[in-house]
């Protein structure tokens, strides 16, 4: 029985170490807060600013970043839909446009 506790207390320390990182939501929620401060926002204005604040999209730079595989999947794609390939025939564009450095 004794030698079951350590790998137990083991399990529950890292379980609970899980639970203390920060979401993205909360740190969205403390960056509102903070801009809500900063700007002195009291009652129904504060409310307003942070339910705006809360449901923007992220900015550009917290965006995650395309690879450079997905940038061409994305010029090719552009490419093609201007072309108005379809079928066989955009299959084939994608495909020679990919390979392509």
């Amino acid at each position: 029985m004794k030698m079951l506790r350590v790998p137990l207390l083991m399990i529950g320390l890292l379980l609970c170490a899980q639970g203390f990182a920060a979401t993205e939501q909360q740190n969205k929620m403390t960056t509102c807060n903070a801009d809500a401060t900063a700007k002195s926002l009291k009652g129904d204005e504060r409310k307003t600013f942070m339910s705006t604040c809360l449901k923007a999209a992220p900015a550009a730079n917290d965006a995650k970043a395309l690879t450079p595989q997905q940038e061409k999947m994305k010029t090719c794609n552009a490419t093609a839909a201007t072309q108005a390939l379809k079928g066989d025939a955009r299959k084939a564009f994608m495909s020679d446009c990919l390979k392509k450095k």
